[in-house]
């Protein structure tokens, strides 16, 4: 029997998958991310998953066959590393990964990707007709997208290809993402950035609004709960649909997809507000074919499930490969 495993490691969570040759899962662990003192911490909680996860499975680490990797960024895959990653505390400047679950798992064999990467692998070794143009995109507390090109999945030299969040929507620069640079699509329909947003189109003196937009905990949350009870509320949603529908159809001018799977917590919690808006706008922005754009299929396991394919499939999701 031959065993396949899949780590996903997020800011918040690290978990880990073995599955078979069928992509049964066999076993599974999860725990919070260590927050350091280094990244050497982090490191050890991947290391400690993927062998709590054997332990479910009651198969030996050293039974693998192949391991993939969906992991935050950035990424330098020469190396096999994480550099610097923004959403961990700046002691966690490195976080060891392909050179440590290689010597654990005895095999060369392992593919790490950014992931979004690993979302769009999982999405097409899931999907019935298994294509080979398609985007997995995931609108949350940041913006990605996994891209995969005439079967190729992109990655880029380094690694980090996808980063569609950091697309510049807004030439005039009004709000700064949190990468430091101006105009960026994250900075304005990001979990975390659509808050500031509201708070900078809202002026007080012309306003009247029930959010609790002055609140040191006013989050994005608040704005969806008062959509279609407040009119600025209504204001910020159609304008967070603007630029979403602008990221979207520069996804599909680039990339051509036959469909877009979308992914993330601020979509999967408010489909009504984010997905239909940008299915209904995005014709008046593409002049090419418009692709299917649908909610992902694997839920928040879509990174996860994205690993362990990408582990059975040499890193392309493709099921003629199995």
């Amino acid at each position: 029997m031959a065993y396949y495993v899949g780590v996903d490691l997020g800011a918040t969570n690290v978990r880990a998958a073995v599955a078979d040759e069928n992509a049964e899962t066999l076993g599974v662990s999860k725990r919070r991310t260590p927050r350091g003192p280094t990244g050497i911490a982090v490191t050890e909680a991947v290391l400690d998953v993927v062998r709590e996860a054997f332990a479910d499975a009651g198969v030996d680490p050293e039974d693998a066959v192949a391991a993939g990797i969906g992991s935050i960024g950035p990424l330098d895959l020469a190396e096999g590393v994480v550099e610097n990653p923004s959403n961990l505390p700046d002691t966690v400047d490195r976080i060891p990964l392909t050179g440590p679950l290689s010597k654990l798992l005895n095999t060369d064999r392992i593919y790490l990707h950014n992931d979004t990467a690993a979302g769009v692998i999982g999405e097409r070794f899931y999907n019935d007709r298994n294509p080979d143009d398609m985007v997995y995109l995931t609108i949350s507390s940041g913006i990605g997208a996994g891209v995969c090109v005439d079967g190729n999945v992109l990655s880029g030299w380094d690694g980090n290809a996808g980063e569609v969040g950091h697309m510049t929507v807004d030439p005039n620069g009004e709000m700064r993402c949190g990468c430091g640079r101006d105009g960026h699509w994250e900075a304005y329909c990001s979990g975390n950035n659509i808050p500031r947003y509201a708070e900078y189109i809202y002026n007080e003196d012309t306003v009247e609004t029930a959010m609790p937009i002055e609140d040191p905990d006013f989050d994005a949350v608040d704005v969806f709960e008062h959509a279609g009870d407040d009119d600025f509320a209504d204001y910020v949603i159609d304008q967070v649909t603007h630029w979403n529908t602008m990221g979207v159809a520069n996804i599909v001018q680039a990339y051509a997809p036959l469909i877009i799977f979308v992914g993330g917590a601020v979509a999967t919690n408010n489909p009504e507000l984010i997905l239909e808006p940008i299915k209904e706008k995005i014709d008046d922005m593409v002049f090419i074919n418009v692709p299917q754009i649908q909610l992902t299929t694997l839920g928040d396991e879509v990174v996860l499930k994205g690993a362990v394919a990408s582990a059975l499939t040499g890193g392309t999701g493709d099921r003629s490969r199995l």
